[in-house]
């Protein structure tokens, strides 16, 4: 159960090795000790480091489960595991696909990846959390979306689609449970300082990922449905979004 302060017992993360997941469960770990399930990509060479790390930090036992995003018929299998091993009060699905924007829309194969990780696969869990929370009647699903989802650009618009599309996925189920006692956080970073953003050119209102994460569980605590990291993104995307098409094409983003 999730305490009367938003502490959990047991956190799932989808994602295991994902730097900002790690980093929003070593935030949970910091009000007090809790269990960890990983969902974990087979053969992930960074799984053992996950998981004594998060030993290290304090967590009372960390469980790992082989988690392909692609393999959704597995799916249901991977979710009940979770639950069988102790009831999940926040899971967050942090497992994503950047790629490299120009191959993304020249190579078929390539898109299609990068749509069945950061849509397809996300989508599939995102339904099977749902129901799992919604049986047992409380439950928090974290899901990381993107600014790039938020308003589609042209120097990276495969990937912003896919996170267009799981941002209001997330959205809705969280609408759809609300009445059921789960609630849905969506989360829409800019940039952040991990590997996935290591090959990429720093763009203003990058942080880290300790810092997002302390916004990211302060938002669950509160209840929040929507968040921007950091807050000021917010600002930012509105601005954007009312500069007329034919201006908005010629920035440099």
């Amino acid at each position: 159960m999730i305490d009367a302060t938003g502490n959990p017992q047991t956190i799932l993360l989808l994602g295991g090795t994902s730097e900002i997941g790690l980093a929003i469960v070593r935030e949970y770990l910091s009000a007090r000790p809790l269990r960890v399930i990983l969902g974990v990509q087979p053969d992930d060479p960074v799984a053992d480091d996950a998981v004594n790390g998060l030993l290290g930090f304090g967590a009372t036992a960390v469980d790992v489960l082989e988690f392909d995003a692609t393999d959704c018929p597995t799916h249901p299998q991977v979710i009940d595991a979770a639950w069988a091993i102790a009831d999940v009060d926040v899971a967050i699905v942090a497992f994503g696909l950047l790629g490299d924007a120009e191959r993304l829309w020249q190579d078929q194969s390539a898109a299609v990846r990068a749509a069945q990780v950061n849509y397809t696969g996300a989508v599939s869990v995102g339904v099977l959390l749902g129901q799992k929370m919604k049986a047992q009647g409380y439950g928090q699903i974290i899901a990381m979306s993107s600014v790039a989802g938020e308003l589609v650009r042209r120097s990276n618009f495969v990937y912003g689609s896919t996170k267009a599309g799981l941002d209001g996925f997330y959205r809705l189920l969280g609408d759809a449970l609300a009445t059921f006692g789960p609630k849905v956080l969506v989360v829409r970073p800019g940039q952040v300082r991990t590997r996935m953003s290591a090959h990429v050119k720093e763009a203003p209102l990058t942080v880290n990922k300790e810092a997002a994460a302390a916004q990211i569980v302060l938002a669950a605590r509160k209840g929040l449905k929507l968040i921007w990291v950091p807050p000021l993104f917010r600002l930012v995307m509105i601005v954007l979004k009312h500069i007329p098409a034919p201006l908005f094409k010629l920035l440099p983003i």
